[in-house]
């Protein structure tokens, strides 16, 4: 009967999960990515100005950032940078009338994001681990754990080297987006500058999980070595006091 009742648990769990991936890929689908441009299409279609239409089509992530701070309750440093950015490129653009300075928006977060990054290698704990355990939950079981692992020098270079690389990142993608803004069409601008930060984060997130499996091959080969040089020590110097016993015997 448990065996049954925790088979209905993990089913569940499992069911709640894969209906929240879908609704985060659903809202990014449509209030990050697809919605914008094809809000940004249909109002140039219907004669709106180019800035009006970025304008307009830019409040659909906004109201995503959001519905996402009400939904949890609680403010999200990376969303009310995002806020931030399409509020400085709202005002830019309205008072210049330029749709470059529109397009700028994702920059604005983009750069400070990894400026945060690279800032918080000064303090003692560096700005990705800090999230890697807010995502896991400080006060749970596996937030513990994680946190307990700071102690080890291994794991806190892992950490530092994943804030340094994406800091770098973010500042390279905050630079290409205000070269991409300035050599291409409005069109093809804003159809990147919605696509890059997810193939950006998505890139690194890859290089994390295959980084992080090297590293913990590399930590296992070690302790196995150094489990092997203890066991022949030991083996060393069990044998001559065995050899030196028989001969008394």
């Amino acid at each position: 009967m448990n065996g049954t009742q925790e088979s209905g648990q993990e089913s569940g769990q499992e069911s709640g999960r894969d209906r929240s991936r879908f609704q985060a890929i659903a809202k990014i689908a449509v209030f990050d990515v697809a919605g914008p441009l094809a809000a940004y299409s249909v109002l140039r279609s219907a004669g709106l100005s180019t800035v009006t239409a970025l304008v307009v089509s830019g409040a659909l992530p906004a109201i995503g950032v959001t519905a996402g701070l009400v939904r949890h309750r609680r403010l999200d440093a990376v969303g009310i940078l995002v806020l931030a950015g399409i509020a400085v490129g709202t005002v830019l653009g309205q008072v210049s009338g330029n749709p470059r300075l529109v397009l700028l928006e994702g920059s604005v977060p983009t750069a400070v994001f990894g400026l945060l990054c690279l800032a918080s290698l000064w303090s003692q704990r560096p700005l990705i681990y800090r999230f890697a355990l807010e995502f896991m939950g400080a006060d749970t079981p596996k937030g513990r754990e994680f946190a307990s692992l700071w102690r080890y020098p291994g794991f806190r270079h892992v950490f530092w080297l994943y804030t340094v690389v994406w800091g770098v990142a973010y500042l390279a993608e905050a630079a290409a987006r205000v070269v991409i803004v300035e050599t291409t069409s409005t069109g093809t601008a804003l159809a990147v500058s919605k696509v890059m930060p997810y193939a950006v984060a998505a890139s690194l997130i890859g290089w994390m999980i295959a980084y992080g499996r090297r590293a913990k091959r590399e930590g296992e080969r070690l302790a196995a070595a150094a489990e092997a040089a203890n066991a022949a020590s030991a083996a060393g110097t069990t044998a001559p006091a065995a050899a030196e016993a028989a001969s008394y015997a």
